[in-house]
């Protein structure tokens, strides 16, 4: 007849199946939100340098260093730019299937050499709970800006654009673009190393 064992696993494979439906059920009252919200960055400073790269063969490349300013409210998904600042809503992002946002600002542009370039300059992991104002005035770059010639020197179309990965918790891993970018002019001469 039935024993323990063979009811212990019906059990278990009905139990299995019920939090299968619920685990679906949560990924699809979210599949389809809209998770764009407007944004608007503002650059305070570009400098570029001509310095040895040495990664690899042993030739001079560019270095690009970009401040700038984000300011951030997680809540609301309006923008409100003020001054200078950049205002961007991340709170109608935040709902009950999520459970962090990887934020990061990305530079892309084009040089005779390569059709694309994508650096990331920055980065930023934001927790559910974590105070959903972000305010952050003349930030630097977090990682090398470098291009892998003089691509930079000149360059009058360097896009900057923020992007966030939205982490759930059940589903997949949306990647978003924010629907405002910047576009940044480089300095046609390099910022000359004082030498001590």
């Amino acid at each position: 007849m039935n024993t323990v064992l063979s009811r212990a696993n019906s059990l278990f494979a009905f139990s299995l199946s019920v939090m299968a439906a619920l685990t679906f059920g949560c990924f699809i009252t979210t599949a389809f939100k809209e998770r764009s919200v407007p944004v608007s960055i503002a650059i305070s400073r570009v400098t570029l340098k001509n310095v040895e790269d040495f990664t690899g063969p042993r030739e001079r490349s560019d270095l690009g260093f970009v401040t700038f300013d984000i300011t951030a409210d997680i809540l609301t998904g309006k923008n409100e730019s003020r001054n200078s600042d950049a205002t961007f809503k991340l709170a109608s992002i935040f709902d009950w299937n999520v459970k962090q946002l990887f934020l990061y600002l990305s530079a892309e542009y084009s040089t005779k050499n390569n059709a694309l370039n994508q650096v990331v300059l920055w980065d930023k992991i934001m927790l559910r709970g974590d105070n959903p104002r972000l305010f952050l005035k003349d930030m630097k770059s977090k990682y090398f800006f470098f291009d892998d010639g003089n691509g930079l020197k000149g360059n009058r179309n360097v896009t900057l654009t923020l992007s966030w990965n939205v982490v759930p918790n059940a589903g997949i891993l949306p990647l978003v673009t924010g629907s405002g970018h910047v576009s940044v002019p480089f300095p046609d001469t390099y910022e000359t190393t004082k030498s001590y």
